[in-house]
């Protein structure tokens, strides 16, 4: 079968970090049903076991029942979204996981904490295409995003790390250090 006959191209091609049309019909459904997810989860915040099964329709797998998402939040598709235990995610976050995103446990994010494995081409005429790309993200254990920090796509940050309010990380990060700054940068090792 030939991909300009398959449904599911665009996704899987999404899914295999190769460019893909952001806004072919099967993945605008898939974000139209994310947002669906998004906004019934907001409504349950403060009924425990309907906020549960909530948060584990929304992503694609959550290490146990004590995962907080404050809303508002927004995510591209949530089932690309991989949490650990104990994970807290305070609101107006943003997690654009046209790729995967791993999250480990004890991870706690600060408000507006943007993670964003979509790319789009720096070239203007090729940006008129449509096509665009994705890389996933890796966060290890025991990490601490303090609030509005952007990780961009491809990176891995390693266990015990804490990232600055309003850090930009498009680098790997290693374990136990403490970065901050724009781009993201070493201050401290732990």
């Amino acid at each position: 079968m030939d991909n300009t006959s398959d449904k599911y191209a665009m996704h899987k091609k999404m899914l295999a970090g190769e460019p893909y049309l952001g806004m072919d019909p099967y993945l605008s459904q898939l974000r139209k049903e994310a947002q669906e997810r998004v906004a019934a989860l907001g409504k349950v915040r403060h009924e425990p076991e309907q906020y549960v099964k909530a948060i584990q329709e929304l992503l694609g797998s959550v290490g146990d029942d004590k995962a907080i998402i404050e809303s508002p939040t927004f995510f591209d598709y949530g089932i690309n979204t991989h949490v650990g235990k104990r994970f807290y995610m305070n609101g107006m976050c943003v997690i654009l996981d046209c790729a995967r995103v791993d999250i480990g446990d004890d991870v706690m994010f600060g408000p507006s904490v943007q993670i964003y494995t979509a790319e789009h081409p720096t070239d203007p005429a090729e940006r008129l295409t449509g096509y665009e790309s994705a890389r996933p993200i890796k966060i290890g254990n025991n990490v601490w995003v303090g609030g509005g920090a952007i990780i961009m796509g491809g990176v891995t940050i390693g266990n015990g790390v804490t990232i600055g309010a309003g850090s930009v990380v498009t680098k790997d990060i290693p374990d136990n250090v403490v970065v901050v700054g724009n781009p993201a940068r070493i201050v401290k090792h732990v």
